[in-house]
């Protein structure tokens, strides 16, 4: 194709064209390749050539900037094989880079990627050496993993199919395996992740890493290193090495940059082996100050006036991985002064805050958040943090903490703030007990936050639009008075650039309900404590509900509606 093109501009002679065939058909060569090799042309010139005669557009792009995300969409086996590259991703359109886009078995890779993964896919033509570059990228982040994983397969030398005890407790301390977790545990927290999981299959072992609220497989390793990684990781957090039957917990840290990093690790029996999960408690990532959690307007200060009462129970909740205990942190942070005494009981501490006496609760040995909350009154507190109030003898002595004066913070698993009330009578809590004690229930999600230099402006669709205006129809009238909705409003979408490694999205932020207690709820607590009459209190009161705060937050750019309604819906 391209040599005969060759010939039609007179840059070949028939001869020469004859000649180059030949060599194409008996080295199984592509053409482009042997026109290298004989210097007939430099790349450039002969991938623009290419570029005219297929019409697909060649692209120059720098193979350093394609954000490890973006590479995940093609795995690097299939990349190699089809001479295929992902270079970009702007929502659900994929760009992809191509030596040979005239390959039928290349295009096909590509149509059926597109279907599983519901991708609409961009062609680009690339140069060779621009997909060698590209290829890189797969490799760069592994090459320290992989040869300390050669290192330490020489030093177990696995002909059996399982080290001794004894030989793992040896290995474990070597330069090889050290290495190869530090690496693993490096990548986490230069990546921001917020768990790492190292999970065993019957071949291979996976080493997925949450972004986000998202698992990203990054890295693939031999099985035979899955006894001295995960004995390692034990080793590190003060666990048995030689118990694999049962699940254990434990903890460990490091210094990096100056600064205490946690982690909390927890391992799993499976049928291929330990699971080892562990989340990475980086008090960069994780410790938030209140400005920053995303509350605004009236739920900020409602619950800066609660957090200012000496006694009283502020309630947070929501599922798990919601940010609970993030919040709970900002608000301890903000009330750690030299005058009071804080103390916590948590399962298990996540974040270690200087100044304030925090106990790790251990139902193993009769240490729970019930008898934890019996010595706690004992210890004279100002302010007390339960990790979570799970059952009617916590709620009990929470509650009787919050009624003799003592500021209380905890969490609870409802789906909003409405059901917290419902939620502590089930628990066992005498309703006329709850006006007293209860001062604030706050329900929160997680969203992801936009990217500032990437975010861009579109019209919504009319079934948007008409949602987004049926909101904040709903809104409370003061809240109304406060923001003007032109006609034809826009709102924000997720791009894609070098700041956010590709995805659209920098960090997450909270959106929030917050109900007070006031003298109506009271009312209604002693009187009908059902959700739809709690409701009507909470609109009197003025109170957001998380999917208008959210609106809100789409409104002002710093998220997408889709992220509202995920977590609303």
């Amino acid at each position: 194709m391209i040599i005969e093109e060759l010939t039609k501009r007179g840059i070949l002679t028939e001869e020469k064209e004859k000649n180059l065939k030949k060599e194409v058909e008996i080295s199984g060569k592509r053409e482009e390749e042997v026109i290298l090799e004989r210097g007939i042309l430099e790349e450039e010139e002969l991938f623009s050539i290419k570029s005219e005669i297929l019409k697909i557009p060649l692209k120059k792009f720098e193979p350093k900037e394609i954000s490890p995300e973006v590479l995940k969409e093609i795995p690097e086996e299939t990349a190699n094989f089809y001479k295929i590259i992902p270079i970009s991703k702007k929502e659900k359109t994929l760009e992809v880079g191509m030596v040979y886009p005239e390959d039928l078995d290349a295009m096909e890779a590509l149509k059926f990627l597109a279907r599983k993964k519901n991708l609409e896919i961009r062609i680009f033509l690339i140069t060779i050496s621009d997909f060698k570059k590209a290829l890189e990228q797969y490799r760069a982040k592994r090459e320290e993993i992989e040869e300390a994983l050669k290192e330490l397969e020489k030093e177990l030398k696995v002909e059996k199919e399982k080290p001794t005890i004894t030989e793992l407790e040896r290995v474990v301390e070597e330069a090889p395996i050290t290495k190869a977790v530090a690496s693993i545990l490096r990548y986490g927290i230069e990546g921001e992740s917020s768990d790492i999981h190292i999970e065993p299959f019957k071949d291979k072992l996976r080493v997925r890493y949450r972004f986000l609220g998202k698992l990203y497989s990054s890295l693939f390793l031999p099985i035979k290193v899955h006894p001295a990684i995960v004995s390692r990781i034990k080793i590190l957090s003060d666990l048995r090495i030689d118990e694999t039957r049962i699940p254990q917990d434990g903890r460990f840290s490091i210094m990096l940059a100056g600064r205490k990093i946690d982690f909390r690790v927890s391992t799993f029996p499976t049928a291929m082996g330990e699971k080892v999960a562990i989340r990475i408690l980086d008090p960069k990532v994780g410790l938030k100050k209140m400005e920053e959690l995303g509350l605004s307007g009236r739920n900020f200060e409602v619950l800066k006036k609660a957090i200012k009462k000496p006694f009283g129970m502020i309630l947070v909740t929501g599922p798990t991985g919601c940010g609970k205990s993030t919040t709970l942190y900002a608000i301890l942070q903000k009330l750690n002064q030299e005058g009071v005494n804080i103390v916590t009981l948590e399962d298990p501490i996540e974040y270690l805050i200087e100044g304030i006496n925090q106990s790790q609760i251990r139902p193993e040995i009769g240490y729970t958040f019930a008898t934890g909350l019996r010595e706690v009154l004992r210890q004279d507190p100002d302010i007390i943090m339960v990790g979570e109030i799970r059952d009617k003898e916590t709620a009990e002595l929470a509650v009787h903490a919050a009624l003799t004066g003592h500021l209380v913070l905890s969490t609870l698993h409802t789906n909003n703030a409405l059901g917290v009330i419902p939620r502590l009578i089930d628990l066992g809590i005498s309703p006329f007990l709850i006006p007293y004690s209860l001062s604030l229930a706050v329900a929160q999600r997680l969203v992801r936050r936009l990217c500032d230099k990437c975010k861009k402006e579109v019209k919504p669709t009319k079934e948007i639009r008409d949602l987004i205006l049926e909101e904040v129809e709903k809104l409370p009238e003061k809240e109304k008075e406060k923001i003007k909705i032109p006609q034809n409003f826009k709102i924000y979408e997720a791009v894609g650039c070098d700041e956010c490694h590709g995805i659209g999205f920098s960090g997450r932020i909270g959106i929030f309900e917050v109900l007070e207690m006031t003298k109506n709820l009271e009312e209604i607590i002693l009187k009908e404590p059902s959700e739809a009459k709690i409701m009507e209190e909470a609109r009197r009161q003025g109170m957001i509900t998380m999917r208008q705060d959210g609106i809100l937050k789409v409104l002002n750019g710093i998220t997408t509606i889709e992220e509202v309604l995920r977590e609303t819906t």
